[in-house]
């Protein structure tokens, strides 16, 4: 009797296309939960598709000081629940998955993720950025074994450590006068005499014994083993370099945009960032941006909640054939 052999059946994955919306929102930190909430009192059919979890960076800060109604600061954690809370109090849904592709057929946009395929007429992207790494050597290796791009995280890690924090803008002095609760030295190591902080965080940190600064200065080097045993810095003005035994390093040097899904689509900055109008828009029609991940000159959670209300107003001009 002659055997016959079977092929093995393969299963096609096939991604679940869902039916159109008027309005995708991509990203939900401050920015895109702020949308949510202007679309759905708009009325606008609207879905948002966040990757992690709502909330956005904000959620990683310990204590947010400067958003308005709260006068004794409000946890990035717990204010980020609240635009949640928000958004879907007015209706908003909110589904989860990493999008991977943003293309356009005539004037229908489809996004598609991981597990699905979602379409619309108009889409907001605010997928904000991640912490942009220095690039020197050392920092990819010893990512996780004593290099940090976030305090909250790990900075009970470095009890009765000494830590450095690279950077002089708001988050690299707010994340170091954090870190005071666990190390015992902070060192902040800025490029520029002056700092980009606002001055009240300045003069907080100048006021706290546990934090020292190396001024017109950069991070050249991290050295250690399993984990870090200590650095060098490098002196702008001067070119000498000194190594410091060091246990931890903090990284604040900027963020990159998350816009890898749609590089074939938008014009974009040297980081990424999306370029837009005074509308949010940007060059493709129907395609708007806002937050942390369009070229802007102020990163902050009160400016990407003013860009999502901004974006909808312009979204629904955009969906009535408004100019």
């Amino acid at each position: 009797m002659l055997e016959t052999k079977l092929e093995p059946k393969v299963k096609a994955i096939v991604k679940a296309e869902h039916k159109p919306f008027e309005l995708i929102i991509i990203g939900g930190g401050p920015a895109g939960l702020t949308a949510g909430i202007y679309a759905k009192r708009a009325k606008i059919d609207t879905v948002l598709i966040e990757k992690a979890l709502p909330g956005g960076i904000i959620t990683s800060t310990e204590l947010v000081e400067n958003y308005p109604g709260f006068p004794d600061g409000i946890s990035g954690e717990e204010l980020g629940q609240r635009f949640e809370q928000q958004a879907k109090k007015n209706g908003l849904d909110i589904v989860y998955g990493r999008v991977i592709k943003l293309e356009q057929k005539d004037k229908i946009f489809k996004v598609t993720t991981e597990d699905d395929i979602y379409s619309a007429r108009a889409i907001l992207i605010s997928t904000g950025g991640d912490p942009k790494p220095l690039g020197i050597p050392g920092e990819k290796e010893f990512t996780g074994r004593g290099v940090s791009y976030c305090a909250t995280c790990d900075g009970p890690f470095y009890k009765d450590k000494k830590v450095a924090v690279i950077g002089g803008g708001n988050s690299a002095l707010e994340e170091a006068i954090f870190l005071t609760k666990y190390a015992k030295i902070v060192t902040v190591i800025h490029r520029r005499k002056e700092f980009r902080a606002d001055p009240v965080l300045v003069d907080k940190a100048k006021a706290n014994d546990k934090i020292f600064f190396m001024l017109d200065s950069v991070l050249d080097l991290i050295v250690g083993d399993k984990k870090i045993t200590s650095i060098v810095i490098k002196d702008v003005k001067t070119n000498k370099k000194t190594s410091i035994s060091m246990d931890g390093v903090f990284i604040y040097a900027g963020h990159k945009a998350n816009t890898e899904f749609a590089l074939d689509l938008l014009k974009l900055d040297e980081n990424g960032n999306i370029i837009t109008d005074e509308k949010l828009a940007t060059n493709v029609p129907g395609i708007f941006a806002a937050g942390d991940v369009r070229k802007k000159n102020v990163w902050q959670v009160i400016t990407s909640a003013a860009d999502g209300a901004i974006a909808v107003h312009s979204v629904k001009d955009y969906l009535e054939g408004k100019k």
